[in-house]
């Protein structure tokens, strides 16, 4: 099986070489778009004081509004990127952009955490979902050859795209309070994103009828959802990804509360406390994975990233929970499990289209992205409900562990033969 990428021709993809250029300023309107959807989940630790105190509520109560956000931006997938397959990309990602930022505009009106729910939790994901999927699904159409690196790079948009916009609002909370930053950082999102998106459009001769060929060499056959949701080849991709997610979300929501408990939020490394430092390190390593681990696997092969970059994570993750009295190896090691983890924001939707075809692409996409939202279930409540029953973190972190290896292996043992039998006779499905 051939693991190195196919050279771009104007068969390749049905992109024509005149539009060899359009395809980087598409690249570059996507990550805007992205960029300006990111600050709602990873600002939303800076809102949850003020929004408390303004309604009056406990935190738990106040997280749902969290919940629903990634929820919704998930478990809505499917649907709106049949939507943009139907009206293109964009109609649709303006509408995500400006319903993102507008969940903000009306947040700051709310004065009942019911409202709360429905601005910022339910419109906002509603809106941040259709971004997202539509964005990752253009790119990778646009991108035949370097299907990894283009949904990584975007994918980077969103992870890394509230650092330029942390420190601002951050400090606008502090003069302006809360009522006021969601109102002017709202206008601003929807303003950039609508704006970004007006550029987007579908790579030329998109619905030609044809075959394309992938990252292994082989011609592929665009399949519709209805058709990719009965091959066995999606489940267990689906199924992979549900269990990265669930370690690395199991991270991410539960980062604060381990750390207290490890006695390292207190203290000092490199002269910065060690949990901001750690916070902030992860953003950069979690969006430079992507494009680079996308980068890898567009010449080494899918599976083959697969198998490193997820069997990295787990090996970090073990050696952060054996030193994890450590403040110093604390903040190295997060990052480095941030590494291992946000790649699969690049792997998946690119191994996806070199399967399933670029016709339906987004709406693949979306079906599989719900595993998301229920790897936020999984490591989020149930992870803390764990920690609460077992008493300690031990066995959170082997869960998580035992999750990474064990998808890693399946990446190299199962997906790569299951993937290159699939394709030699999917013009049979």
């Amino acid at each position: 099986m051939s693991t190195r990428s196919q050279p771009m021709t104007p068969e390749i993809g049905n992109i024509s070489t005149s539009a060899t250029h359009n395809r980087w300023i598409q690249l570059g309107l996507g990550l805007i778009c992205m960029m300006a959807i990111s600050s709602p989940q990873y600002v939303w630790t800076l809102m949850t004081k003020p929004l408390a105190a303004k309604l009056g509520i406990a935190l738990p109560e106040l997280q749902v509004t969290f919940s629903l956000l990634i929820i919704l931006q998930t478990f809505f997938s499917p649907f709106q990127g049949k939507l943009i397959d139907r009206f293109g990309p964009r109609m649709l990602i303006s509408i995500g952009t400006v319903m993102s930022g507008l969940s903000w505009v009306f947040a700051s009106q709310v004065q009942s955490a019911p409202m709360l729910y429905l601005t910022y939790g339910v419109i906002g994901g509603l809106g941040t979902g259709i971004v997202y999927v539509g964005v990752v699904g253009l790119m990778v159409r646009w991108f035949p050859a370097q299907r990894g690196f283009a949904a990584g790079a975007v994918a980077a948009g969103y992870g890394m795209g509230a650092i330029v916009t942390t420190f601002p609002i951050a400090s606008s909370l502090q003069a302006r309070g809360v009522d006021a930053t969601l109102w002017m950082f709202g206008i601003a999102f929807a303003v950039v994103g609508l704006l970004a998106s007006q550029g987007l459009r579908v790579p030329p001769a998109h619905d030609a009828a044809g075959s394309e060929v992938n990252d292994a060499g082989f011609s592929v056959a665009d399949l519709r959802p209805s058709q990719t949701l009965r091959t066995p080849i999606f489940w267990l991709m689906f199924a992979m990804m549900t269990m990265m997610s669930t370690s690395g979300l199991m991270v991410t929501s539960q980062m604060a509360t381990f750390a207290a408990d490890f006695g390292v939020t207190k203290v000092l490394v490199f002269g910065m406390a060690a949990l901001p430092l750690a916070l902030t390190i992860d953003r950069f390593t979690n969006g430079l994975t992507r494009p680079l681990f996308g980068w890898m696997s567009d010449r080494l092969g899918r599976e083959n990233t697969m198998f490193f970059a997820f069997a990295l994570e787990g090996v970090a993750m073990a050696l952060w929970l054996f030193t994890r009295d450590n403040a110093v190896l604390f903040v190295i090691l997060s990052g480095l499990v941030f590494f291992g983890w946000g790649e699969i924001f690049s792997l998946f939707p690119s191994t996806l289209t070199d399967t399933f075809g670029t016709r339906h692409a987004t709406e693949n996409y979306g079906w599989l992205y719900i595993s998301q939202g229920i790897g936020s279930i999984l490591g989020g409540p149930l992870a803390a409900l764990m920690h609460q029953h077992a008493g300690s973190w031990l066995p959170v972190f082997g869960a998580a562990i035992t999750l990474d290896i064990v998808t890693a292996l399946l990446a190299i043992a199962v997906l790569k033969p299951m993937r290159r039998n699939f394709l030699s006779t999917s013009r049979g499905v």
